[in-house]
């Protein structure tokens, strides 16, 4: 299947270190045929927007467009929104709340306005509280709005999984579910690696899982501590699930959507793992979960729920 539709057109809102990165991951991989960069400072975008364009002829052909005006998102299919302030050594996600909502809830009426049509993808943090705050505020058909969620720490924690497992992160189907946070845990009671269940294959034990779940959720304070911030990683995952819709691909990803009615959860959003294609999240896929991991979703739905 060819990754182009005909005239598909991604949106980045918010256009720093991730929402660049991301922009430049979507050019290497020849996803989309344009891409907006939008952002309050003009001057700097058009910076970056003559940076990528240097590049095109090493790259399939694609239109740039830096911007500061809402009107030039019209048409987009996908929005990604990766505005917002970015965490800093000692914060959690969690710490941005008041900052960030206050961002979106200045952005979004525009982007309903000029898009409404959209897949609204949620990158900026905390990703959970945003989705949950721009689903009740764009009305939008169920799937259209979502988050990142634990997609990245998904991708972190089979990485860490295959250092002692000594296989493939690709051939790991291990999942984080939950707040793309602290509150968030991992799947091990569902998780596989060659059709074996994880705690059958060889090398595996508790220990050594715990320690893998440890590092995934650490990752992100020990990157910013040393670099300032996190991007590469997060980038390849949003250029990921970019491709997945624009290709309709209906690939199962751990995204945050509002939950109704899963495992008994309601009226916030976390991540859970579901197919994605062209209208966002098709399905919702409820994966079986042990008694402790029941507990623990709830314990994130619990933590989030006080920020809502």
């Amino acid at each position: 299947m060819p990754k182009k539709y005909d005239n598909n057109k991604v949106s980045i809102i918010g256009c720093g270190r991730v929402g660049m990165t991301t922009a430049y991951s979507i050019l290497l991989q020849g996803i989309a045929n344009e891409i907006v960069l939008f952002n309050r400072t003009l001057e700097r975008i058009k910076g970056e927007e003559l940076d990528l364009e240097h590049g095109m002829a090493f790259l399939e052909s694609a239109k740039i467009t830096a911007t500061d005006d809402y009107a030039d998102l019209a048409d987009s299919d996908i929005i990604i929104y990766t505005a917002g302030c970015a965490q800093n050594p000692g914060e959690t996600r969690l710490d941005l709340v008041d900052k960030n909502v206050a961002i979106l809830q200045k952005c979004l009426p525009q982007i309903i306005n000029y898009a409404p049509d959209a897949i609204l993808l949620i990158i900026a943090n905390p990703v959970d509280i945003l989705t949950y705050k721009a689903y009740l505020m764009a009305n939008w058909p169920k799937g259209r709005v979502f988050g990142s969620g634990t997609a990245l720490d998904t991708s972190r924690f089979r990485f860490h999984l295959s250092e002692f497992l000594k296989v493939s992160p690709h051939s790991i189907h291990a999942y984080i579910l939950g707040e793309h946070g602290d509150s968030s845990f991992p799947a091990i009671s569902s998780a596989s690696v060659g059709g074996q269940p994880l705690t059958n294959f060889t090398n595996f034990s508790a220990e050594k899982a715990m320690s893998a779940y440890q590092n995934t959720r650490d990752a992100a304070y020990k990157i910013i501590k040393s670099k300032g911030s996190t991007y590469y990683g997060i980038a390849s995952v949003t250029a990921r699930l970019v491709d997945a819709i624009l290709r309709d691909e209906r690939a199962i990803f751990p995204v945050s959507i509002p939950l109704h009615h899963y495992y008994d959860q309601n009226g916030v959003a976390l991540s859970v793992p579901c197919v994605i294609g062209r209208g966002g999240v098709e399905e919702i896929i409820e994966i079986k979960l042990n008694w402790e991991e029941k507990q623990q979703l709830a314990k994130s739905a619990e933590t989030l729920k006080k920020y809502l």
